[in-house]
């Protein structure tokens, strides 16, 4: 006999979680369920582990910075299972207190996987549910590569659980998974490599901010390899040989392990969505602006797994959620609000941006102020020796608002915040500028940018 159930979430991660919380409160008998301990990417395997590793990249970086400056840095390093060790202090509680959460909160967790065998009906491991709705909320996974030897990579999670670092790691791919761990390798003692086919990485991001950064990282060992793709992957001597191709031209290298960094997409495909009649792609469900899908009223989605105009962001991920959620208990169709919403590169330092890249604006026809700021010789960048920081500010003229924003420097992922703020309530600059900050602070450097 089935099973009869107001909704089911597919994915404990942030997003799915959270829109389970809220439907539960309205008294809705919930189900969420996940082959995976609960957590999700986020808290277990993405943003939250890699930080904290981070934190030992930033101390070495740190103390590297104030060599010669009052800092004596030599015999300073990162002993990487005690940093591991530290993660998981954070991470392997989760799934626990997730899931004790979600039970005081009346919802019943379940664990296996989940497939559609009608356009209302679910199957957990051969238990088959009724249900009246469902929130897809599964996350991406690795984008899939057609190079010989792609087989032999690891992927982001594999690498946040290295028991040791290697001293060669090879990266395939110019984003946000390739920087921020190639620098937190090479402040760790290895030799990093990335390898990005394209002329411009980290494309979602400010152009002259990224060949900045690019310097920055390279000062510390961060090789990049522009326009090259590889050829192949062959396992050798303990590790890996790599044939590159770049201008006609091949070479091959050696290293001891290949981080897969080439992008993701939704992780829908073992959900049998087709026997729901659910249009989907790798770009996720087919949804409407309010997050129901297009060919099946009873389906909704969120996160990576809905093809939304959102940013693949975990704080995106949630806020649909919560519009899904607030969507099926009223029976309404409001829209997540993108506005204002910031992102950044968690390298050293930090890259972000919030709002239109400077062509972007230019497309648009907007007025446009550039307001670009070389920050490295600021007094709160002098204070700490950082030598690269800068920061650039969109500023539509017609309104004296800001359209975009684009920092590097060390704590700016904390300053993008207040201006996603000013463009999401609509503030003019000279409006920003007239608040007093406590000084010194890097916040305070606000009203200069502007």
């Amino acid at each position: 006999m089935s099973q009869h159930l107001d909704l089911i979430v597919i994915g404990a991660g942030m997003a799915g979680v959270a829109a389970a919380h809220k439907c539960a409160a309205q008294g809705w008998q919930v189900a969420i369920v996940d082959a995976l301990p609960y957590g999700g990417t986020c808290a277990l395997r993405g943003c939250d582990p890699k930080k904290i590793l981070r934190r030992g990249a930033e101390v070495i970086d740190s103390a590297r910075l104030m060599r010669g400056k009052g800092i004596d840095d030599a015999g300073l390093s990162i002993n990487w299972p005690d940093l591991m060790a530290h993660k998981h202090g954070f991470t392997d509680p989760v799934p626990t207190s997730m899931a004790d959460g979600l039970r005081d909160s009346g919802v019943t967790t379940l664990h296996g996987r989940a497939r559609f065998t009608g356009p209302r009906r679910l199957e957990i491991d051969g238990v088959p549910y009724d249900v009246e709705r469902f929130l897809v909320a599964t996350g991406a996974r690795p984008r899939p590569l057609n190079f010989a030897g792609h087989e032999h990579l690891i992927d982001s999670t594999r690498f946040l659980n290295l028991e040791e670092l290697p001293s060669r790691i090879l990266f395939v791919g110019g984003g946000f998974i390739s920087f921020e761990f190639a620098h937190i390798a090479a402040r760790a003692g290895s030799s990093p490599v990335i390898v990005d086919r394209g002329e411009r990485p980290l494309k979602n991001f400010d152009p002259d901010l990224v060949e900045l950064l690019v310097d920055r990282g390279r000062q510390v060992g961060v090789q990049l390899r522009r326009t090259t793709t590889i050829v192949d992957v062959t396992p050798a001597d303990g590790g890996y040989q790599v044939t590159l191709e770049h201008a006609g031209a091949q070479e091959t290298i050696e290293t001891d392990v290949v981080v897969h960094g080439a992008g993701r997409v939704a992780e829908l495909a073992d959900l049998d969505l087709d026997a729901a009649g659910v249009g989907w792609g790798q770009r996720g469900i087919q949804v409407a602006a309010h997050l129901q899908s297009t060919s099946n009223p009873a389906v909704w989605a969120a996160g990576d797994s809905a093809d939304t105009d959102g940013m693949p962001l975990t704080p995106v991920a949630v806020a649909e959620a919560k519009v899904a959620a607030s969507n099926m208990i009223k029976g309404t169709t409001t829209a997540p609000d993108y506005s204002g919403i910031p992102t950044a590169v968690f390298t050293i330092p930090e890259l972000a941006r919030v709002g239109m890249l400077e062509s972007e604006a230019r497309e648009h026809g907007i007025d446009l102020a550039v307001r670009y700021s070389d920050t490295s010789g600021w007094y709160s960048n002098y204070r700490i020796g950082e030598n690269t920081a800068a920061a650039k500010i969109l500023i539509d003229q017609s309104n004296d608002q800001i359209v975009g924003a684009h920092l590097l420097g060390p704590k700016y992922g904390e300053l993008i915040n207040t201006l996603g703020l000013a463009i999401k309530l609509g503030l003019t600059t000279r409006q920003l500028k007239s608040a007093t900050a406590a000084y010194p602070t890097v916040g305070s450097d606000l009203a200069s940018m502007l």
